[in-house]
Formats: structure tokens, C-alpha cells, sequence
């Protein structure tokens, strides 16, 4: 893989931004990986890694309308990239690529 690469969390977390496509913010993107891996963060883990994936290019943000709900606060929602999709793209080619070369186990090579 050349190019950029990227950290576990960061690769959770831009996945997850990709599936949750434009709906994608910190608290539901926090709420969908625990629900996915039972992995508990928080919020503030979030942002730190969605500020750096900013940094590298692979997400881009924006910032929602005010809501009642959330007190007039405004969201900032987060998209992935064409490179946030490259990199992810990249990291599964490698992945799968490992994966395949395993060897297959049997009864006899299990512990």
C-alpha cells in the first residue's frame, strides 16, 4: 500500500462515516461504533480522530442548521473523501490480501 496510511481507530471511524454517508456527526458516529462492536468511546475521542482524518483529506465537514433539540447548537456533519475512499479502498485490498495467504487450520494446528 502506498500512500497514506491509517491507524485501526481511524479506519473504524472513517468506515463509519462513509456507511452513515451525509448523516454522519460525532455522537452518531460514536453511537454506531458501539453498536457495531460493542466498543466504548467517547465523544471526544471522536473528534480528535475526526479532526485528523480532516487533516489527511479524508473526510471533509460542514456545519448543520441550529436545532431546538440540541439547544440551537449546530452539528458539524462529516463525509469521506474521494482519498478517505482510496485509503479505505487500499487498506481492505491489504487486508484481503493477508487474509487469503492464511493457512487453512485444521483440528490438529488449533490450541
Amino acid at each position: 500500500m502506498r500512500g497514506e496510511h491509517i491507524g485501526e481507530l481511524e479506519e473504524l471511524v472513517l468506515l463509519t462515516v462513509g456507511a452513515l454517508d451525509r448523516e454522519a456527526y460525532a455522537v452518531l458516529i460514536m453511537e454506531e461504533i458501539k453498536n457495531n462492536s460493542s466498543r466504548n468511546m467517547d465523544v471526544t475521542a471522536i473528534h480528535s480522530v475526526l479532526r485528523r482524518l480532516e487533516k489527511k483529506g479524508f473526510v471533509a465537514s460542514e456545519m448543520g442548521g441550529a436545532t431546538a433539540e440540541r439547544g440551537g447548537r449546530r452539528k458539524r456533519f462529516f463525509t469521506l473523501t474521494r482519498s478517505g475512499r482510496k485509503v479505505l479502498d487500499e487498506t481492505m485490498d491489504l487486508r484481503m490480501n493477508l487474509y487469503a495467504k492464511l493457512p487453512k487450520l485444521t483440528f490438529s494446528t488449533l490450541s
